[in-house]
């Protein structure tokens, strides 16, 4: 027997292990089964590329095997197997002279290093926080003499001779109070099925199947041997082995929907990097799509193990409703397995993702425009994120996002209105409103269809933000129409009403005082007798109101611009009249209506219902409105 000693760091680096580096226990099954599936894979390769081994009989498997009463768990495989020096290699490697780098790179670099399982074996030891101590067998293909690897975790380790019948490896787990649980037939098939179920090798668990008379006694009992994970990827098999239906069904089963999905997307990559991708899109949007704390739908797997299905960073966020699978053949992992390395594979893998799945919707646009405009009904506000967030993906995503509008019914897009342009306008037109009905309200709008102009109606709150972010589109610039400089197009001029009524837009400035940053005779409204626009640089009250509603209460107070409509009677009326109380009413109801039909708040609801009923007394009272004095 060769007895061999740990280095110092490694009661510390097992102590990580065990209790840092990963949050489920039942990770070590996994770490087991990944290494047996390994081992599998190198063997089943050497017997087609390698004459010495072509002759093997191999029947690739793996079985687990438990005893509840001994505490012991045991996970068998037939694949390339380790001799004396493998397993020190190996199983010995934290024990050699790297482990104090690996120490550093953990304690310092953790969440950045990008393959220390690879470097280091560590996976193995995972074990350690279910197992007291760990007896591995194992004989090595083509050698005739099996080797035998133990140790506690804590003293050291040993390695002798042994006996197996043929190639494999056996990982005996004596397991510790944690790690009895799993000597349990239902532990282990969960978590097989849970990490391992499309491991391209069958497992098989032995258990004892007993059977109870009707008291509850045990009548019979006998030992099965079952096959506990799916052997296949579907995601893996060609595509022109596969049906709609073949697709539909592992979507249900993967995402626990009754309903078939809206469309799915299966690319696999090769060449220098290496991935299958398997995406869909649920006929109807997650129920968390804007929760904070949404669940990720995009599990990744390496070579078929399951990895995660919890991290949000292999989506854009804008792209949370996609549900699917990302299996990469070369992805380094840090050293948990858990915690996904910031690296350029998986970044290239994401945007190509990304590209992939944007192309995918441009093609369902322009193919089949009733399921496109479902898509759009479930999934337009999130591609409405992407503009803002993903520019470098933003001229696609313009292409795909819908709008409302004046002129068609139904849903349209930036080139079906640009299609439509008239040949001297210079802008794209869009009114945002709180929800499309109050867009569609406004008193703003009115200019627009007198001069037959098509404006986009864009009614979900988040347009604010957004729009202004995005600016163009390809060679016309977005013009909100709620702001000053977006009426060159449609001004009309009455400059008689104008001259006449300015004594009337000192009376309403001076009436308003701090209300508001500037009182402007309206060259767009025809019918309203008022609105409200921003000024160029400033952002809206829509925006502002947005904003605090997300809880950002250190916006900076915006103060509306008002515009009114020289030649309303309402307007009008006000030249002939010098009763302050009586302008500073009207001024008022013009200001505060011209707020409430773009769906914001009024100051002071109170004051306006006193002003609107002092007023409505004046006009049963009298038959006139208070004159001016007469000279």
């Amino acid at each position: 027997m060769a007895q061999h000693q740990f280095q110092t760091e490694v009661s510390k680096l097992l102590e990580l292990i065990i209790h840092s580096l990963y949050s489920n226990q039942e990770i070590f099954l996994r770490e087991l089964i990944s290494n047996a599936s390994d081992a599998l894979d190198k063997l089943k390769y050497l017997t087609v590329a390698d004459e010495r081994y072509k002759a093997l009989s191999f029947d690739p498997r793996i079985d687990i095997l438990f005893d509840k009463e001994a505490k012991t768990l045991r996970i068998v495989d037939n694949g390339i197997g380790m001799n004396e020096t493998d397993l020190g290699e190996s199983l010995g490697t934290i024990a050699r002279s790297g482990t104090r780098s690996f120490l550093e790179k953990l304690t310092e670099d953790a969440k950045r290093s990008s393959n220390l399982i690879g470097q280091f074996g560590v996976g193995f030891y995972a074990a350690f926080m279910v197992a007291e101590r760990i007896v591995v067998i194992s004989r090595k293909a083509g050698e005739a003499e099996a080797w035998q690897w133990s140790s506690n975790g804590k003293d050291g380790y040993d390695i002798e001779r042994s006996e197996r019948d043929s190639h494999g490896t056996t990982v005996l787990l004596y397991l510790n109070e944690e790690g009895v649980k799993y000597a349990n037939r239902w532990s282990i098939e969960d978590a097989v099925k849970r990490y391992s179920n499309h491991i391209a090798f069958p497992i098989y668990l032995t258990y004892d199947e007993k059977e109870y008379d009707d008291q509850g006694h045990e009548k019979s009992s006998a030992v099965k041997v079952k096959q506990i994970n799916a052997g296949t990827a579907l995601w893996c098999r060609p595509k022109a082995q596969l049906s709609e239906k073949d697709y539909h069904e592992f979507y249900r089963q993967m995402s626990n929907d009754t309903t078939d999905p809206l469309l799915y997307l299966h690319t696999k990559a090769e060449g220098s990097l290496e991935y299958t991708t398997l995406f869909y899109v649920p006929a109807k949007a997650p129920f968390d799509m804007f929760h904070v704390d949404y669940k990720p739908g995009v599990k990744l797997y390496v070579k078929r193990v399951f990895i995660t299905d919890d991290d949000k960073d292999l989506m854009p966020s804008w792209l949370r409703f996609v549900r699917g699978i990302i299996d990469s053949e070369d992805l380094p992992l840090n050293v948990s397995r858990e915690i996904l390395q910031q690296n350029k594979i998986l970044l290239n893998i994401k945007h190509a993702s990304v590209k992939k799945l944007l192309t995918e919707f441009k093609a369902l646009s322009e193919n089949n425009k009733e399921k496109y405009d479902t898509f759009i009904e479930q999934y337009n506000k999130p591609l409405k994120e992407g503009l803002y967030q993903d520019y470098a993906n933003q001229d696609l995503i313009k292409e795909l996002v819908r709008f409302k509008s004046t002129v068609v019914e139904g849903y349209t897009g930036f080139a079906d209105y640009a299609a439509r342009m008239k040949d001297t306008q210079k802008y794209i037109y869009y009114s945002a409103g709180v929800d499309e009905k109050t867009a569609r309200a406004s008193p703003l709008l009115e200019a627009y269809r007198d001069k037959g102009i098509e404006v986009l109606i864009m009614g979900d709150e988040i347009d604010e933000i957004i729009m202004p972010a995005v600016g163009k589109y390809k060679d016309w610039e977005l013009k909100a129409i709620n702001r000053l400089g977006a009426d060159t197009e449609v001004t009309k001029h009455n400059r008689q009403a104008e001259k006449e009524a300015v004594p009337v837009l000192e009376k309403i400035r001076k009436a308003l005082g701090e209300r508001v940053k500037d009182v402007r005779i309206s060259r767009r409204l025809h019918e309203s007798p008022s609105c409200i626009v921003a000024g160029e640089d400033d952002p809206s009250l829509q925006m502002t109101a947005l904003f605090r509603a997300m809880g950002q209460g250190d916006m900076p107070e915006t103060k509306p611009i008002l515009e009114i409509n020289s030649e309303h009677p309402l307007v009008a009326g006000l030249k002939a009249v010098d009763d302050a109380d009586y302008i500073a009413d009207v001024a008022g109801i013009l200001l505060d209506q011209a707020l409430l039909v773009e769906g914001l708040k009024v100051a002071d609801p109170a004051a306006f219902v006193k002003r609107v009923n002092r007023l409505l007394t004046k006009d049963i009272s009298s038959e006139e409105k208070p004159a001016a004095d007469a000279d």
